[in-house]
């Protein structure tokens, strides 16, 4: 199975950052006295608080208003904490050293910064996998509109339809499906309760992507 040109997800599909963001969350909300569902925290997953804000979420549950400024640098710096000792995903680098031994090119697509993915594919060696990096940005809108997408396809010289997308979030399945991609999903533990029946496969890990790409 050939596809001209492979586009990763960053957050939940290369690297286990979804998980210590959810983490992070969870206790803001625990402090405040309410839960946070993953069933409700997804929504948001692949997109910005555009789609849905946990910050506005918890102020209508509360009534309150919270200094956000301040919480979210502590948010950070417990996710920083959190993923000290991170690595890719399980199967990432298998995929990705198969993908370059042919030749394939790839990109990642990210709705996130690029301060966060550029430096993440640094810290862990996997910048060299990829021709781009698309990120929050570089385009007029983040997933699920399709516009990262296209710019990725834009910039690798090859035609949408003959990209193959692989993402963890719905968002992301729903952009990669506008862009008029091919789109495999490989959910991870905050997303592994999501319906992924809009998405071409739904895979266990990037392991399996790559024997099926193989």
């Amino acid at each position: 199975m050939k596809f001209p040109a492979i586009l990763f997800d960053f957050d939940g599909v290369l690297v286990d950052t979804e998980w210590a963001i959810y983490r992070s969350w969870l206790r803001v909300f625990e402090a405040n006295g309410h839960d946070l569902p993953l069933e409700i925290y997804t929504r948001c997953i692949g997109s910005d608080f555009a789609t849905w804000s946990p910050k506005t979420h918890l102020e209508d549950l509360t009534g309150s208003g919270f200094d956000w400024h301040d919480l979210d640098a502590r948010r950070q710096t417990e996710i920083t904490g959190e993923l000290t000792d991170a690595g890719p995903m399980p199967g990432a680098v298998e995929l990705l050293d198969r993908l370059a031994a042919s030749g394939t090119p790839c990109a990642v697509v990210s709705s996130s910064s690029h301060h966060w993915v550029d430096g993440w594919l640094g810290r862990l060696g996997l910048a060299g996998y990829f021709q781009t990096t698309v990120c929050r940005g570089d385009a007029p809108a983040i997933k699920p509109a399709p516009d990262l997408f296209l710019a990725a396809a834009a910039r690798l010289g090859v035609e949408p339809a003959s990209c193959l997308v692989i993402e963890d979030s719905l968002n992301g399945v729903i952009a990669a499906r506008a862009a008029g991609m091919d789109v495999w999903a490989v959910p991870n533990r905050v997303t592994a309760d999501l319906d992924f029946s809009a998405a071409d496969r739904c895979l266990a890990d990037l392991g399996e992507c790559a024997r099926l790409l193989g």
